[in-house]
């Protein structure tokens, strides 16, 4: 990536950044807010001009022009930061962060189109830019979960690796990292999206190699040395979403948080791409609620091509809203309902139940409970020690290598607590041995002969 700067970026950053050189920053208070930028940027367009001419000969007389939106001595003022923005521009080079701005053919397209006007006047990144431009899955969650998520979004990011999609995602602590980290380690490609600190996350020892092997970018709308602000984390995740194809929304606190504010916002208003949930384990209130505003059952592909899968159905549906789709009641039973449902709707209902809702109206379990008698003429089993029954026939397969309760309830599709359950049976039984340090679940093979 070239480093050098766009003349037209060098009079955006000095109408609108920072420059935050020292601890303490610039101390200007003067910036032109997005919306004064987005309302300059207007008239210069509406001029037949761009935002190098304010550094051109005829500036004073362009500024006096352009009183009506910004009195010309506070622009004025902004403009004459040259030297000021020579020692950021300066150091940001130093740690191979390069700066693109909405003027420039290198912004990525996408975003732009999609945000318009609300698209970051400047983004400041490191690493492959065109990684921008490739779309992916939005992998986004809450900072502090269990082992059990984190376990989870890696596995999300190695699909990712194997697919050859990237991941794309806001690189705080918990899901993000989990999904992105899952993904460079399996080879895959990750783009991290920050609300802060970027020249930080540029000078890791970690992310460097991944960032020199091409495999990572970072990218922030806000001064590399900024710190974090909430503000900064809940406006960059429109970023997120605009970047990416598909979103998948690991965990969010109802009502609460970066994650539900970001999700919330594409759900109901910007509406860019699907929103899925992850629809297995305990999804918890804020993921519920997700889903009554729109966001699908995430369909948790076993192969590549069930992965992909989603993407192309994904592009077909692309500028439509997506349905309204809701959890079925905790406090109503699935079998008194799956007549009325519609086919997402019994997608949404086997999130709540952790079992399926047939066409017909009748459940699965249902449908075994009228069963009384085996097709050999002998009294069926109870549904539970079947189903028991039939997880022990598939342990040899599924546990080729040790596993963690997260990728046995991924494996079988059904909630981690349903898992637990299991497993406690078949260690209990003797049939599955668990081991710790870290806690895996391995079937003893001997039992299984």
């Amino acid at each position: 990536m070239n480093l050098s700067i766009s003349t037209n970026t060098q009079a955006i950053l000095l109408l609108t950044a920072p420059l935050i050189t020292g601890k303490n920053g610039s101390g200007n208070g003067e910036l032109l807010m997005h919306g004064e930028y987005r309302r300059y940027a207007r008239q210069l367009r509406h001029l037949g001009l761009v935002p190098a001419d304010l550094l051109g000969t005829k500036s004073a007389e362009l500024l006096r022009e352009l009183e009506t939106v910004i009195p010309a001595d506070r622009v004025s003022r902004l403009l004459d930061r040259g030297f000021l923005m020579s020692q950021a521009v300066e150091r940001w080079q130093s740690c191979a962060i390069w700066i693109l701005s909405r003027a420039d053919p290198e912004y990525p397209k996408k975003m732009k189109d999609r945000l318009k006007e609300d698209a970051p006047a400047v983004l400041y990144g490191c690493g492959q830019p065109t990684l921008l431009e490739s779309g992916g899955l939005a992998v986004v969650g809450s900072r502090h979960v269990d082992e059990a998520l984190i376990e989870y979004s890696e596995a999300v990011g190695r699909q990712c690796a194997l697919a050859k999609k990237n991941v794309i995602s806001g690189a705080a602590p918990g899901i993000d990292r989990a999904a992105m980290r899952g993904a460079l380690q399996a080879g895959g490609r990750a783009t991290g999206v920050l609300a802060d600190s970027l020249e930080r996350a540029a000078l890791n020892r970690e992310n460097r190699n991944w960032l020199l092997e091409e495999q990572l970018a970072l990218v922030s709308p806000y001064d590399p040395s900024a710190g974090f602000n909430i503000g900064h984390a809940m406006q960059r995740n429109k970023v997120i979403y605009a970047l990416a194809d598909v979103a998948l929304v690991v965990s969010a606190e109802y009502e609460k948080g970066g994650t539900w504010a970001g999700a919330t916002e594409q759900l109901q208003k910007l509406r860019f791409i699907p929103v899925y949930v992850r629809s297995n384990g305990e999804i918890g209130r804020g993921l519920e609620g997700l889903a009554h505003m729109g966001a699908q059952p995430w369909p948790n592909p076993q192969h590549s091509d069930e992965f992909l899968a989603i993407f192309d159905w994904s592009q077909s549906k692309r500028g439509k809203e997506q349905p309204k789709l809701a959890f079925q009641s905790a406090t109503q039973d699935a079998d008194t309902q799956a007549a009325d449902l519609t086919h997402s709707e019994r997608a949404i209902a086997t999130i709540k139940t952790g079992s399926d809702v047939s066409v017909s109206g009748e459940s699965q379990f249902e449908a075994q409970r009228n069963t009384d008698t085996s097709p050999d003429g002998q009294p069926a089993r109870e549904p539970a020690q079947a189903l028991i029954a039939c997880v022990r026939d598939i342990l040899s397969d599924l546990f080729a290598s040790p596993k963690a309760e997260a990728e046995v309830a991924v494996a079988l599709q059904v909630s981690s607590s349903q898992a637990r359950l299991w497993l406690q049976e078949l260690v209990r039984e003797g049939l599955v041995e668990k081991r710790t340090k870290p806690v895996r679940f391995v079937v003893q093979q001997k039992r299984l002969l």
